[in-house]
């Protein structure tokens, strides 16, 4: 599926949407046509209380979704909370100094993580969360993440937001 296909189809799907959790399915299914996710998840952020939890993942058997917990100031941390870049780890040795949850990554297959901060005016408000085999995060596919998620990931969240409050 070409990347403009895949887009399309995510617009689609966000106008279609109206349960909080179909917001993030679209977003999903578009990171698995354009960069391959074998692990999905969306984190929410409030960076002044070093908070954040799993609101959204591919998978609620492993990683379920999660009440809030403290971060951990680390390598991610600095990258991703303090710096609001990408956090890329294409090996399980990056994977180890920085995730408590290591043994449990890798045993999913996941040797790769990228770590995708959403911005609203400026503020972490959530983060995109891909892993994948080892290596599989190249420079190209890092810059398509950055291509193709930055205004997308937003309107999914806005969306999942809005979606969750009304049903509140």
């Amino acid at each position: 599926m070409s990347q403009s296909d895949a887009t399309a189809e995510f617009d689609a799907a966000l106008a279609t949407a109206v349960r909080p959790e179909q917001a993030y399915d679209a977003l999903q299914r578009l990171v698995e046509r354009t960069i391959g996710a074998r692990l999905f998840t969306v984190m929410d952020v409030v960076q002044d209380e070093m908070k954040g939890r799993r609101a959204f993942t591919s998978d609620p058997v492993s990683y379920p979704a999660s009440g809030w917990i403290t971060l951990r100031e680390n390598n991610w941390f600095d990258t991703v909370i303090r710096h609001h870049k990408t956090y890329v780890a294409n090996d399980i040795v990056q994977i180890t100094r920085d995730f408590a949850d290591h043994a449990l990554i890798e045993s999913l297959g996941c040797r790769s993580i990228v770590n995708h901060p959403v911005l609203m005016s400026g503020t972490l408000v959530a983060t995109i969360n891909m892993l994948h085999e080892e290596g599989h995060f190249t420079p190209e596919r890092v810059s398509t993440i950055a291509k193709v998620l930055n205004p997308r990931a937003l309107a999914a969240y806005e969306h999942y937001q809005n979606l969750k409050a009304n049903r509140e």
